[in-house]
């Protein structure tokens, strides 16, 4: 039976192995003589009532549990110098249900007779203990420890604590002299760690500290064990340990790693400030394979009080509501006022943090509350697009406030500038004349730096960001619906501007969050990460009806459209030359002939006009633009109003020119050439109902800081590359205001580039909640291989009208 190793005969040879065990127990009746075997159980050290158990496997080390002792470790009594009980048993090999103590053998007791069958084989139960006395004294490790055993009837007797745990780390050596031991699954080897208990500082005046006293200490088997008690362990060897009423086994090796552990955390991390705390949660959390919350009872770092909520991520459920000062006017949303209290919280602890809430759930109030309540001066930096946003909103919600716009070619320099901060309450400037002024700008201790529309600094080696590290500011705040529109790495750098540090240095970053997550999509790392920058990114979304629940239905769909021959003809044709081109270079050429053929690949989907440069005519030549005009006639027809996105300014001015020739309207086009004063002037007249019902934007010029809720419907002429661009275009309509449904149409034509980019965008949305918002741009795109790129941009068979 033992040389029968095939998967198709483990039966057959299960049962040879039990024809086996009878003709040995014939054999044995044949001799009148049991088949028994000893075993050694060692005992708890007290007097426990008796609560049948059924027995469990013991640890790795092999130690069977004792199948009599309960598992209420409240009952372990006792402490290092109480004796240990460790006997001797005889059990049938064949049903371990048998058994007897070495004790009856020598009483000769009805159980002994009961496993010896008639009383003329006590004899070969009273050769077993002995042989089995004999094979234990001979293993050198307990030798010293069961000498007591050297009797002439031995039964049973006492160890002390460095015996009994002898006895448990020989269990291999016991096995291996057929003496295997039975003892309380509660004693077998437990996993030592290390805890810290983190408790905030006050300030002599009562008010909340920034800083946290951290305690230190080693628990196993969930349980604290003084110090003294584990250095015996770590110096004498492998031990059992008495603690909060039970016995607990460690050994040496263990019991010293938990002491240097513990010992270099309390050198380094007695007290540490908000930023150093989350920091050693998320890296003790790791170590402990905690993957879900740096608090609870499994956590390896215990807080109090606000530490607690800190560790917790500061959910938004359990976010107290700030208190509004009373120099901010107007009503703010249950939700804003709990932002309100985030941005008062982290304040107090000297941190920053990002507002990522969706566009249109009304950051800018909630950020002047904040201002309201303290004392400048403030400096807001935001695009161009958005500053008179920042003057009015500031007028209005905080109209004692004293605005000043750092903007124009006649904008105060030096002292001039510095005398008009002085006055200020809130300065409000554009990040480009922030780097052309931050000479200036440097010389101020700003009370608050908010960062809006923070994709500026997202990218950590431009001006604007070295920039804004520069700037001197007791907070830093940013606002931005998409903290990561492209890569990790974006949410890194908006993250540093406003908590240098927190996450390290940018390739430290990149090496433990952003390569497993972004190329691996390591769903625990990602968690590990919401971990740690949760407290810092407070992120609601408008698909949470609790939020908004006035706020009308949002509905997206795709406007299919179909290629004309011309289209495709010339579709086709850079299709042949980009695979031929593709095969034949390799590198930064490659890269390059890449996206610039993809680019106008999707300028012929939109109409040859635009492809060609070449100001020829418009109508009929485009499927794209037919479809524009049936969507246009639908929304004129209803007297709705419409935001119409391309991320081309080329196809701005192509579609201005055919809405005027084909609808007789003078749509304006806001796009980045248009200065301030037009800017404003366009968007007043659209918000109020002045003018064409249709409003065309440059998806980069006019995709943020812009409300426009009059427009209920959105179109989206050509797509971007990733979701978050499009989304908060978008949301120029579909925020806290609208009255309406949104209606937003993304044009697509089938069977082309544009179809295999809509699938991708959808799943990068899949991909996006994995960390607040993690896709990719369309640089990857560049390093598909041929037969990869080829997939993307051939045509289907269905991409030209018939």
């Amino acid at each position: 039976a033992d040389e029968i190793a095939h998967p198709r005969t483990d039966n057959v040879a299960a049962g040879l192995r039990v024809v086996a065990r009878g003709l040995e127990r014939l054999r044995a009746g044949a001799t009148g003589e049991p088949l028994v075997g000893a075993r050694l159980r060692l005992a708890l050290p007290v007097e426990r009532p008796s609560v049948a158990e059924p027995g469990i496997v013991g640890d790795r080390s092999g130690a069977v549990a004792d199948p009599g002792a309960p598992d209420d470790s409240r009952l372990f009594g006792g402490d290092d110098t109480t004796v240990w009980p460790l006997s001797i048993e005889v059990v049938d090999r064949d049903d371990p249900s048998r058994w007897c103590t070495a004790q009856d053998v020598w009483d000769q007791t009805p159980l002994a007779l009961d496993l010896a069958g008639q009383p003329k084989f006590f004899g070969v139960l009273a050769d077993a203990v002995l042989e089995a006395r004999n094979r234990l004294l001979a293993i050198e490790d307990v030798r010293s420890a069961v000498a007591a055993f050297r009797t002439a009837q031995p039964s049973a007797i006492d160890v002390d604590i460095d015996g009994a745990a002898a006895v448990l780390e020989a269990v291999e050596a016991l096995e291996a002299a057929n003496i295997p031991l039975l003892a309380p699954g509660q004693l077998a080897a437990t996993r030592a760690s290390v805890r810290g208990s983190a408790v905030p500082v006050a300030e002599p005046d009562g008010r909340l500290g920034r800083n946290a006293l951290v305690d230190w200490a080693v628990v196993v088997d969930g349980t604290e064990v003084d110090e003294a008690v584990l250095e015996r362990a770590a110096t004498t060897g492998a031990s059992l340990i008495h603690a909060d009423g039970r016995w607990v086994r460690i050994d040496r090796a263990a019991a010293r790693r938990a002491l240097a552990s513990m010992r270099d955390h309390r050198s380094r991390h007695s007290s540490v400030d908000p930023a150093a705390l989350l920091r050693l949660a998320a890296e003790l959390a790791s170590e402990a394979g905690v993957a879900e919350s740096l608090t609870g009872d499994d956590s390896p770092l215990r807080a109090v009080g606000w530490l607690d909520d800190l560790l917790a991520g500061l959910p938004d459920d359990r976010l107290a509501e700030g208190e509004v000062p009373a120099g901010f006017h107007g009503e703010l949303r249950h939700y804003q006022r709990r932002g309100l209290g985030w941005l008062q919280f982290l304040e107090r602890l000297g941190m920053g943090g990002c507002l990522a809430d969706d566009m249109g759930l009304g950051k800018t109030p909630t950020t002047l509350a904040h201002l309201a309540g303290r004392v400048g001066p403030h400096l807001v930096l935001c695009p161009l697009s958005v500053v008179r946003n920042w003057q009015s909103e500031a007028a209005r919600f905080a109209p004692f406030a004293r605005v000043h716009v750092h903007h124009g070619t006649d904008r105060s320099r030096g002292a001039a500038l510095s005398a008009r901060i002085a006055e200020a309450n809130i300065v409000i400037t554009t990040y480009g004349l922030a780097v052309r002024d931050i000479p200036d700008l440097v010389t101020t201790r700003w009370a608050t730096l908010v960062l809006d529309e923070a994709q500026a600094v997202k990218n950590a080696h431009t001006h604007a960001a070295r920039m804004v590290r520069k700037l001197d500011a007791a907070q830093k705040v940013a606002l931005t619906g998409t903290p990561v529109e492209n890569r990790l790495g974006e949410l890194w750098a908006i993250l540093d501007v406003v908590n240098p540090g927190l996450l390290g240095s940018e390739r430290a970053f990149h090496e433990r969050w952003t390569v497993p997550i972004e190329r691996h999509g390591d769903e625990e790392v990602a968690a590990a990460l919401r971990r740690l920058t949760g407290p810092f990114v407070l992120r609601r979304t408008k698909a949470d009806r609790s939020l908004v629940p006035d706020l009308p239905d949002k509905v997206e769909q795709i406007a299919w459209a179909s290629l004309t021959r011309e289209q495709a003809a010339m579709y086709q044709a850079v299709v042949d030359r980009l695979l031929q081109d593709a095969e034949a270079t390799d590198g930064m050429k490659r890269r390059g002939l890449v996206l610039a053929a993809l680019t106008r690949l999707k300028q012929i989907c939109n109409h040859p006009a635009q492809a060609a440069s070449d100001g020829s005519k418009l109508a009929g030549r485009s499927g794209k633009l037919t479809r524009f005009d049936e969507l246009l006639t639908d929304l004129l027809d209803a007297e709705e109003r419409a935001l119409v996105f391309t991320q081309y300014r080329e196809m701005g001015e192509l579609l201005q020119r055919h809405i005027a020739d084909r609808f007789d309207l003078a749509a304006p086009f806001l796009h980045g050439g248009v200065t301030k004063a037009r800017r404003d002037k366009m968007v007043d007249h659209f918000q109020a109902g002045l003018g064409a019902p249709i409003l065309l934007v440059s998806l980069k010029a006019g995709g943020t800081g812009l409300n426009l809720t009059s427009a209920s419907r959105v179109i989206h002429y050509d797509r971007w590359w990733n979701p978050a661009v499009e989304d908060q275009a978008t949301d120029r309509a579909w925020r806290i205001g609208q009255k309406n449904a949104v209606f937003v149409h993304k044009m697509v034509c089938q069977g082309t580039i544009e179809e295999r980019i809509s699938e991708l965008i959808d799943d990068k949305r899949r991909l996006a909640g994995m960390v607040i918002g993690a896709g990719a741009g369309e640089a990857w795109l560049s390093e598909l291989s041929t037969s990869d790129l080829r997939d993307l941009v051939v045509l289907g068979h269905d991409a030209v009208a018939r």
